[in-house]
Protein backbone atom coordinates (compact mmCIF):
# COMPACT_ATOMS: atom_id res chain seq x y z
CA UNK A 1 0.00 0.00 0.00
CA UNK A 2 2.62 2.19 0.90
CA UNK A 3 4.76 1.77 -2.27
CA UNK A 4 1.01 2.38 -4.53
CA UNK A 5 0.53 5.37 -2.25
CA UNK A 6 3.89 6.57 -3.48
CA UNK A 7 3.25 5.83 -6.95
CA UNK A 8 -0.63 7.58 -7.17
CA UNK A 9 2.33 11.01 -6.03
CA UNK A 10 4.63 10.12 -9.18
CA UNK A 11 1.99 8.10 -11.16
CA UNK A 12 4.63 7.18 -13.75
CA UNK A 13 7.31 4.98 -11.10
CA UNK A 14 4.00 2.62 -10.55
CA UNK A 15 4.50 0.52 -14.15
CA UNK A 16 7.66 -0.93 -12.62
CA UNK A 17 8.37 -0.47 -8.48
CA UNK A 18 4.84 -0.56 -7.33
CA UNK A 19 4.83 -4.23 -7.21
CA UNK A 20 1.39 -3.66 -6.33
CA UNK A 21 -10.33 -6.60 -28.23
CA UNK A 22 -11.53 -4.54 -29.96
CA UNK A 23 -10.16 -5.10 -33.73
CA UNK A 24 -11.63 -1.56 -33.95
CA UNK A 25 -9.29 -0.66 -31.19
CA UNK A 26 -6.41 -0.23 -33.75
CA UNK A 27 -7.25 2.44 -35.15
CA UNK A 28 -10.08 4.93 -35.51
CA UNK A 29 -9.36 6.33 -39.19
CA UNK A 30 -7.10 5.42 -41.92
CA UNK A 31 -3.44 6.42 -42.67
CA UNK A 32 -3.51 9.21 -44.96
CA UNK A 33 -1.21 9.19 -48.27
CA UNK A 34 -0.46 13.12 -47.98
CA UNK A 35 2.72 13.97 -46.52
CA UNK A 36 2.54 14.88 -42.84
CA UNK A 37 3.26 18.29 -41.52
CA UNK A 38 6.29 19.24 -40.20
CA UNK A 39 6.48 18.77 -36.32
CA UNK A 40 5.62 21.47 -33.76
CA UNK A 41 7.77 22.43 -31.22
CA UNK A 42 7.94 22.45 -27.71
CA UNK A 43 6.62 26.33 -27.10
CA UNK A 44 3.61 24.67 -29.86
CA UNK A 45 2.95 21.82 -27.53
CA UNK A 46 2.79 23.72 -24.52
CA UNK A 47 -0.07 25.80 -25.80
CA UNK A 48 -1.83 22.61 -26.94
CA UNK A 49 -2.07 20.23 -24.33
CA UNK A 50 -4.24 20.44 -21.16
CA UNK A 51 -3.89 22.98 -18.44
CA UNK A 52 -5.43 23.92 -15.44
CA UNK A 53 -9.45 23.87 -15.17
CA UNK A 54 -9.30 22.64 -18.98
CA UNK A 55 -11.20 18.93 -17.44
CA UNK A 56 -14.12 19.37 -14.88
CA UNK A 57 -13.41 17.23 -11.87
CA UNK A 58 -9.82 17.22 -12.20
CA UNK A 59 -7.17 19.37 -11.27
CA UNK A 60 -4.33 19.55 -13.77
CA UNK A 61 -0.71 20.21 -13.57
CA UNK A 62 3.04 19.22 -14.04
CA UNK A 63 4.04 15.70 -13.74
CA UNK A 64 4.89 15.10 -9.86
CA UNK A 65 8.53 13.49 -9.79
CA UNK A 66 8.57 14.27 -13.75
CA UNK A 67 9.43 11.70 -16.80
CA UNK A 68 12.11 9.46 -16.65
CA UNK A 69 14.93 9.15 -18.30
CA UNK A 70 14.28 7.20 -21.07
CA UNK A 71 17.61 5.34 -20.47
CA UNK A 72 16.51 4.35 -17.96
CA UNK A 73 13.56 2.55 -18.77
CA UNK A 74 13.75 -0.74 -20.39
CA UNK A 75 12.32 -4.33 -20.80
CA UNK A 76 13.90 -8.17 -20.94
CA UNK A 77 11.82 -7.97 -24.58
CA UNK A 78 13.73 -4.85 -27.10
CA UNK A 79 9.91 -5.46 -28.27
CA UNK A 80 8.40 -4.36 -25.13
CA UNK A 81 10.13 -1.42 -24.80
CA UNK A 82 7.13 0.24 -26.05
CA UNK A 83 4.91 -0.74 -23.30
CA UNK A 84 6.95 0.45 -20.86
CA UNK A 85 7.56 3.61 -22.03
CA UNK A 86 4.13 4.37 -22.69
CA UNK A 87 3.03 3.07 -19.28
CA UNK A 88 5.97 5.91 -17.82
CA UNK A 89 4.64 8.37 -19.69
CA UNK A 90 7.78 8.38 -22.41
CA UNK A 91 6.52 9.01 -25.90
CA UNK A 92 6.92 6.38 -28.32
CA UNK A 93 9.53 6.74 -31.18
CA UNK A 94 12.02 9.21 -31.88
CA UNK A 95 9.63 12.74 -31.13
CA UNK A 96 11.14 16.18 -32.39
CA UNK A 97 9.12 17.79 -29.19
CA UNK A 98 7.06 16.55 -26.45
CA UNK A 99 5.88 17.80 -22.75
CA UNK A 100 3.64 16.25 -20.11
CA UNK A 101 0.93 16.80 -17.64
CA UNK A 102 -0.77 15.18 -14.75
CA UNK A 103 -4.76 15.38 -14.58
CA UNK A 104 -5.45 14.19 -11.28
CA UNK A 105 -9.54 13.55 -10.13
CA UNK A 106 -10.74 15.74 -7.65
CA UNK A 107 -10.82 13.85 -4.29
CA UNK A 108 -13.42 12.06 -2.73
CA UNK A 109 -14.13 12.61 1.36
CA UNK A 110 -13.94 9.05 3.55
CA UNK A 111 -16.88 8.23 5.15
CA UNK A 112 -17.49 8.05 8.76
CA UNK A 113 -18.33 4.59 8.94
CA UNK A 114 -15.82 3.19 10.93
CA UNK A 115 -15.76 4.96 14.55
CA UNK A 116 -15.14 1.83 16.73
CA UNK A 117 -13.41 -0.90 17.22
CA UNK A 118 -15.76 -3.26 16.14
CA UNK A 119 -15.96 -1.23 12.78
CA UNK A 120 -12.30 -1.41 12.55
CA UNK A 121 -12.03 -5.36 13.15
CA UNK A 122 -15.06 -5.73 10.43
CA UNK A 123 -12.54 -3.85 8.20
CA UNK A 124 -14.95 -0.61 7.08
CA UNK A 125 -11.81 1.88 8.05
CA UNK A 126 -10.04 -0.08 5.30
CA UNK A 127 -12.46 0.12 2.87
CA UNK A 128 -13.55 3.74 3.36
CA UNK A 129 -9.70 4.16 2.98
CA UNK A 130 -9.68 2.69 -0.16
CA UNK A 131 -12.55 4.18 -1.31
CA UNK A 132 -11.01 7.99 -0.68
CA UNK A 133 -7.96 6.71 -2.88
CA UNK A 134 -10.75 5.48 -5.66
CA UNK A 135 -9.91 8.39 -8.04
CA UNK A 136 -7.93 8.26 -11.60
CA UNK A 137 -4.21 9.48 -11.82
CA UNK A 138 -3.68 10.08 -15.65
CA UNK A 139 -0.38 11.40 -16.89
CA UNK A 140 -0.45 13.05 -20.61
CA UNK A 141 2.19 13.08 -22.86
CA UNK A 142 2.19 15.15 -26.35
CA UNK A 143 4.86 14.50 -28.81
CA UNK A 144 5.12 15.77 -32.49
CA UNK A 145 6.71 14.00 -35.15
CA UNK A 146 8.56 14.86 -38.58
CA UNK A 147 7.60 12.51 -41.88
CA UNK A 148 5.70 9.85 -40.75
CA UNK A 149 7.12 9.41 -37.22
CA UNK A 150 4.10 9.52 -35.57
CA UNK A 151 2.69 6.61 -37.30
CA UNK A 152 5.26 4.46 -36.87
CA UNK A 153 5.66 5.38 -33.00
CA UNK A 154 2.02 4.46 -33.27
CA UNK A 155 2.49 1.14 -35.23
CA UNK A 156 5.19 0.33 -32.40
CA UNK A 157 3.33 0.17 -29.78
CA UNK A 158 -0.04 -1.96 -31.79
CA UNK A 159 3.05 -3.89 -32.65
CA UNK A 160 4.45 -4.46 -29.03
CA UNK A 161 1.00 -4.85 -27.75
CA UNK A 162 0.72 -7.93 -29.78
CA UNK A 163 4.24 -9.18 -29.59
CA UNK A 164 3.81 -9.10 -26.05
CA UNK A 165 0.44 -10.54 -25.01
CA UNK A 166 2.27 -13.27 -22.88
CA UNK A 167 3.74 -11.03 -20.80
CA UNK A 168 7.53 -9.77 -20.15
CA UNK A 169 9.68 -7.89 -17.19
CA UNK A 170 10.97 -4.36 -17.14
CA UNK A 171 13.07 -2.16 -15.45
CA UNK A 172 13.41 1.68 -14.07
CA UNK A 173 16.33 3.02 -12.61
CA UNK A 174 16.81 -0.70 -10.92
CA UNK A 175 14.03 -1.18 -9.96
CA UNK A 176 12.67 -4.44 -11.47
CA UNK A 177 8.86 -6.08 -11.89
CA UNK A 178 6.59 -8.33 -13.45
CA UNK A 179 3.97 -8.01 -15.95
CA UNK A 180 1.56 -11.00 -16.30
CA UNK A 181 0.29 -10.32 -19.59
CA UNK A 182 -1.06 -7.16 -21.99
CA UNK A 183 -4.13 -6.90 -23.85
CA UNK A 184 -5.50 -4.81 -26.26
CA UNK A 185 -8.52 -2.32 -25.25
CA UNK A 186 -11.08 -1.20 -26.97
CA UNK A 187 -9.84 3.00 -27.55
CA UNK A 188 -11.26 5.92 -27.34
CA UNK A 189 -12.21 6.60 -30.76
CA UNK A 190 -10.68 10.38 -30.97
CA UNK A 191 -8.02 11.32 -33.09
CA UNK A 192 -6.77 9.62 -36.60
CA UNK A 193 -6.09 6.06 -35.26
CA UNK A 194 -5.04 4.80 -31.44
CA UNK A 195 -4.30 1.81 -29.38
CA UNK A 196 -5.39 1.27 -26.07
CA UNK A 197 -4.37 -1.85 -23.92
CA UNK A 198 -4.28 -2.89 -20.20
CA UNK A 199 -0.70 -4.64 -18.83
CA UNK A 200 -1.31 -6.58 -15.92
CA UNK A 201 1.05 -6.00 -12.91
CA UNK A 202 2.44 -9.08 -10.58
CA UNK A 203 1.90 -7.86 -7.89
CA UNK A 204 2.92 -11.03 -5.67
CA UNK A 205 0.37 -11.12 -2.40
CA UNK A 206 -1.72 -7.72 -3.89
CA UNK A 207 -2.19 -10.50 -6.68
CA UNK A 208 -2.80 -8.84 -10.11
CA UNK A 209 -3.23 -5.14 -10.67
CA UNK A 210 -3.60 -3.85 -14.38
CA UNK A 211 -2.55 -0.80 -15.75
CA UNK A 212 -3.95 1.57 -18.68
CA UNK A 213 -2.96 3.20 -21.36
CA UNK A 214 -3.52 4.59 -24.53
CA UNK A 215 -1.67 6.47 -27.75
CA UNK A 216 -4.04 8.30 -29.74
CA UNK A 217 -2.51 9.98 -33.17
CA UNK A 218 -3.48 13.17 -34.04
CA UNK A 219 -2.11 14.04 -37.56
CA UNK A 220 1.57 14.46 -36.74
CA UNK A 221 0.99 14.47 -32.99
CA UNK A 222 1.07 11.66 -30.40
CA UNK A 223 -1.06 11.99 -27.56
CA UNK A 224 -0.27 9.07 -24.62
CA UNK A 225 -2.52 8.23 -21.82
CA UNK A 226 -1.63 6.16 -18.97
CA UNK A 227 -4.11 5.93 -15.98
CA UNK A 228 -3.67 4.42 -12.46
CA UNK A 229 -6.47 4.45 -10.04
CA UNK A 230 -4.82 3.21 -6.58
CA UNK A 231 -8.33 2.50 -4.91
CA UNK A 232 -9.90 0.31 -7.45
CA UNK A 233 -6.90 -1.57 -7.55
CA UNK A 234 -6.98 -2.85 -4.18
CA UNK A 235 -10.31 -3.64 -4.20
CA UNK A 236 -10.60 -5.41 -7.62
CA UNK A 237 -13.08 -2.82 -9.30
CA UNK A 238 -12.60 -2.00 -12.90
CA UNK A 239 -11.24 1.25 -14.07
CA UNK A 240 -10.24 2.58 -17.42
CA UNK A 241 -8.06 5.77 -19.21
CA UNK A 242 -9.78 8.18 -17.61
CA UNK A 243 -12.79 9.40 -20.65
CA UNK A 244 -13.02 13.05 -19.62
CA UNK A 245 -9.08 13.60 -20.43
CA UNK A 246 -8.87 11.85 -23.20
CA UNK A 247 -12.25 14.33 -24.34
CA UNK A 248 -10.59 17.37 -23.05
CA UNK A 249 -7.23 16.60 -24.30
CA UNK A 250 -8.72 15.79 -28.25
CA UNK A 251 -10.74 19.02 -28.02
CA UNK A 252 -7.32 21.26 -27.64
CA UNK A 253 -5.59 18.85 -30.76
CA UNK A 254 -8.77 19.62 -33.32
Amino acid sequence: MRLCATAAVGALSLALITGCGDKGSEGSGSTSDKPAAKALSAAELAKRIIAKNDVPGYKVGPVEGGIPAESKVKSDKAECDPIVKALTGIAPGDPAANTSRMATQDKKAPTDDATSLDDLADGKFEDSLNESMNLDVTVVTLASYDGDGAEQALKSVSDAVKSCSDGFSGEQDGEKGRFTKVGEEKSSGTGDESVAFTATNDAGKDGALPLHAEVVRHGNTLATYTTINIGAMMTKKPYTVSAPVVKAQAAKLK
